[in-house]
């Protein structure tokens, strides 16, 4: 049985990396950072563990019960279904593909051009070349280890080290003072671990093992139980990855804040470092690692999508649905990034509880298979608090500030545990059949 290693393992498990690291990698760490200050590596260490360990974990789960739907029939074959398709529809044309081209454009036009400039044309004229450009590589998915893992990743990789060095090197007045939603280790730990949804990485891990699959499929290794190792392996290689360069662009964003105090996300607070430590030339710098980040994230994307709506709806064509989602997303980008940031908080608050707990659940899954009504209990009231608890938050009611951790975000945890618990007590004395 051929396996993968070497040399192939570790270009695969850059493939992956490039998929997961694009707009929403670059902007919150270093965003986190400059607003957690001297606290900085406790709100990373909670941005690691939504956006490093649950996603390493999602690769896991997934590859180990055979794909996303396969996870979801655990609950319910209606859930598999509903959720597996928000979920694709989250990390695709809906939020996460149109988020990479508006991202990029902010870092890659405007810094360069006059105040008086149609920016909505720009926009419009970049948001085309940049997608003909995504689907003409996504169009070969079986391919993006040679493009993606061979290229875009390493060169994505040393713009990265190149500005984190700057910052070793000219640390300037070094790191500020945390603002308040920061200002212990427990707030600072629970607000990194929140902000990590908005990197949306739990929800595409659970979506990239498709095309990670094909990948290594193409590399010569076809017996099923060698492709799920190789799976696991390319999440551990992206996971040590990520950590790695979220480490890097947080210090850069502590330096950041402390040069630069307050920055209203974590855009600014690299469009404020970087001049300082290049110049003029940083602009171009920051643009080329923007662009490199989403575009490699575009077209992950666009193949994952494009690969379960053929295998869902096998009457357009990969190609076709390739196509339909380029498209699709080129209109939303043209909503401007403000809108789209606002539209993806309440709907990745309720959907990635969920998430969480199918992928931790799936670790447990070996004794949970002789009391199966513990997922469908555990999910749905995950569902149902998160749902609640997100209209609570954009009406300001507070229906649920009893629930234990509430104040810290993470007001799911105590229904999801208790879901579980109704479930055991369900399968134990619930007849056998």
């Amino acid at each position: 049985m051929k396996r993968l290693c070497g040399k192939d393992g570790l270009l695969v498990g850059f493939t992956l990396f490039s998929m997961f690291f694009g707009a929403g990698n670059l902007i919150f760490p270093p965003g986190i950072a400059a607003q957690a200050g001297t606290m900085t590596w406790f709100a990373v260490l909670g941005l690691a563990i939504s956006a490093v360990g649950l996603p390493v974990l999602g690769v896991v789960a997934v590859a180990r019960a055979g794909g996303m739907d396969q996870l979801g029939l655990r609950v319910h074959p209606a859930f598999a279904k509903v959720f597996t398709v928000v979920a694709y529809l989250a990390i695709g044309p809906c939020l996460a593909i149109p988020r990479t081209a508006s991202t990029s454009f902010e870092m890659a036009v405007p810094p360069f051009v006059s105040a008086d400039a149609p920016i909505w044309l720009f926009q419009l004229l970049y948001s085309v070349v940049f997608f003909a450009l995504a689907l003409l590589v996504a169009l070969r998915p079986e391919k993006l280890t040679d493009r993606l893992g061979k290229i875009m990743c390493p060169i994505l990789v040393l713009l990265i080290v190149i500005t984190f060095a700057a910052c070793l090197l000219n640390p300037l007045q070094g790191y500020g003072p945390p603002s308040e939603r920061w200002d212990t280790p427990i707030k600072a730990i629970s607000a990194g671990f929140l902000d990590g949804y908005q990197t949306m990485d739990t929800i595409a891990a659970l979506a990239f093992g498709i095309i990670i699959a094909l990948n290594i499929r193409a590399r010569g290794v076809t017996e099923d139980k060698a492709v799920v190792g190789g799976t696991v392996r390319a999440g551990l290689i992206a996971g040590g990855m990520l950590l790695v360069i979220y480490s890097m662009l947080a210090h850069i964003g502590g330096i950041s804040g402390g040069a630069v105090p307050n920055p209203s996300d974590g855009t600014q607070a690299l469009t404020n470092i970087i001049p300082l430590l290049f110049g003029p030339a940083g602009s171009i710098l920051l643009a080329a690692i923007f662009v490199i980040a989403c575009f490699n994230v575009c077209v992950g994307l666009i193949s994952s999508c494009g690969e379960f709506f053929y295998g869902l709806c096998p009457k357009l064509s990969y190609r076709g649905w390739a196509v339909l989602f380029a498209v699709v997303s080129m209109v939303l980008a043209n909503a401007g990034l403000t809108q789209i940031l606002t539209f993806s908080i309440p709907v990745l608050n309720i959907i990635y509880p969920v998430a969480i707990v199918l992928i931790l659940l799936s670790f447990a899954h070996s004794w949970l298979q002789y009391a199966p009504a513990v997922y469908p209990a555990a999910i749905l009231c995950t569902g149902v608090a998160s749902v609640l608890l997100e209209i609570e938050r954009l009406t300001n009611a507070a229906f649920l500030s009893f629930l234990p951790l509430s104040d810290l975000g993470l007001g799911w945890v105590t229904p999801a545990l208790a879901g579980a618990v109704v479930g055991l007590l369900w399968s134990a004395f619930s007849p056998k059949r």
